[in-house]
């Protein structure tokens, strides 16, 4: 079976990979999720499932900013300039993963104090909702895409019963 680039890193050096980018990601960000309807249920922004969220939040947005190098000087250029691309369905997969850099970045950002530091707590608390979900929607697409079969796309004109 043909695979998505994305398909094929997380396949490849079992387990390492899968944990590396897809697990660790995902599991800081549904952390981050469940902590933040704990904090927007409770309106309790100075707990613990504060703190758990605004270090998960600063860890990931780092931890995912060098996946993002990584993968963009190591994945990303070479498939690109030798023309590797398994068509659009694989540029949307990795294109989508990697674009969770921006909400994850964000989080950390806004937990660093270093983007909207003139706002409000609940402002600030807002956008830090917004990068969540925005987050999980990149992140699902990405996944979707990334199980395509890139060939079955490709052949979809080619299929005059249907």
């Amino acid at each position: 079976m043909n695979m998505t680039h994305y398909m094929s890193l997380l396949a490849d050096n079992q387990p390492w990979n899968l944990l590396i980018f897809m697990a660790i990601p995902v599991i800081c960000a549904e952390t981050i999720a469940v902590t933040e309807l704990a904090i927007l249920f409770t309106r309790n922004l100075n707990g613990k499932l504060r703190l758990v969220n605004k270090i998960t939040s600063i860890f990931v947005g780092i931890y995912f900013t060098g996946i993002f190098i990584y993968l963009f000087i190591n994945a990303v250029i070479p498939i690109t300039s030798k023309g590797e691309w398994h068509g659009w369905i694989d540029v949307v997969a990795v294109g989508f993963y990697l674009s969770g850099i921006i909400p994850l970045l964000g989080m950390a950002l806004l937990d660093l104090n270093i983007i909207y530091r003139s706002k409000s707590v609940e402002e600030r608390l807002k956008v830090h909702v917004f990068f969540v979900g925005l987050f999980l929607v990149l992140a699902h697409v990405a996944m979707i895409t990334g199980m395509v079969d890139p060939s079955i796309i490709s052949n979809m004109t080619e299929m005059k019963g249907m």
